[in-house]
């Protein structure tokens, strides 16, 4: 069942993400699944500039791909040298899913890590 959650996961996905679409370009990029359109990161006056789980704790969108970064160890990793592109499902997309399918991925963390290393490219890319 863990793998068809998965496999369902991925390919929800995989739709929004063929169907999403942008001009514009922005390091790092979160690329919410409900707008085609990349969110860019904020500007910043401190010297160190924000994480991608910085940036999406702030759009309040992705709070379920937060928890699912921070079970699966992965907030260090977007937090270090980059630039990453991450292809981020919003919790209306998450919600999609069906019961238990957020559940079982974040039961078993090695299937939950794949998925999510799945979103991630590296550079700056567009859509």
């Amino acid at each position: 069942m863990k793998k068809y959650g998965a496999l369902l996961l991925i390919g929800a996905i995989t739709m929004v993400l063929v169907a999403c679409s942008s001009d514009e370009e922005a390091t790092p990029t979160v690329v919410p699944t409900s707008q085609p359109k990349p969110t860019q990161a904020p500007a910043t006056t401190d010297a160190v500039a924000s994480t991608i789980v910085d940036i999406a704790v702030e759009d309040g969108r992705f709070g379920t791909l937060v928890t699912a970064l921070q079970a699966a160890g992965l907030v260090d990793t977007l937090a270090g040298d980059g630039p990453f592109t991450v292809f981020a499902p919003t919790d209306d997309a998450f919600a999609a899913l069906g019961d238990g399918v957020v559940a079982g991925l974040l039961e078993d963390i090695p299937a939950l890590t794949d998925v999510l290393t799945y979103h991630v490219v590296s550079g700056a890319v567009l859509a």
